[in-house]
């Protein structure tokens, strides 16, 4: 016998339970999401989804809520002139400004690429149709690129401020260019 696979014999179970401990710190988050699975499939079977307790996520935020809308603009003098009004008319609490994107389509049977500003803008969900008629209304292009997704989770007191900012205009009924 080698000497290598004697001492592995001799380790036997010892080795086993060595080894398992050092997986455990591995196999700890796992298993602890595992305990949320039947609570996860009940809400997916009645239709609801898993309800989280105001205490442990900090403030209560609805999902979807609030949404982040992207625009493009081909330059960023035209993004700073649309961020700043936006905001300005508590159509968003924030706009992102990231620079120096390429786009690639199809526009009117040809294929173009054009550098252009991209604007991330965090609103209320709510306030989205809004969005979308102001920045068509002062948006250089002849079809302005306004998309919104809602935002299902994130950081709570963040989530809260969007929709602070922003309170004001969504219990008007209208809001004018």
């Amino acid at each position: 016998m080698r000497p290598g696979r004697a001492s592995a014999i001799l380790l036997g179970g010892g080795a086993t339970l060595f080894l398992s401990l050092l997986w455990m710190p591995v196999l700890f988050p796992v298993a602890a999401r595992l305990l949320l699975l039947p609570r996860a499939l009940l809400s997916m079977a009645s239709g609801s989804p898993p309800s989280q307790s105001p205490a442990a996520s900090g403030s209560v935020y609805v999902p979807g809520s609030v949404s982040a809308a992207f625009v493009t603009c081909p330059n960023e003098k035209v993004a700073k002139e649309i961020a700043r009004a936006v905001v300005e008319k508590r159509l968003a609490a924030c706009v992102n400004l990231i620079p120096q994107i390429t786009s690639i389509y199809e526009w009117k049977g040809k294929i173009e690429e054009d550098s252009e500003v991209l604007m991330m803008i965090k609103t209320q969900s709510s306030l989205v149709p809004a969005l979308t008629d102001f920045v068509r209304s002062v948006h250089p292009y002849e079809v302005a690129e306004v998309i919104a997704l809602p935002v299902e989770q994130g950081n709570s007191p963040y989530l809260h401020w969007v929709r602070q900012v922003t309170e004001s205009v969504s219990d008007s009924s209208t809001v004018l260019p």
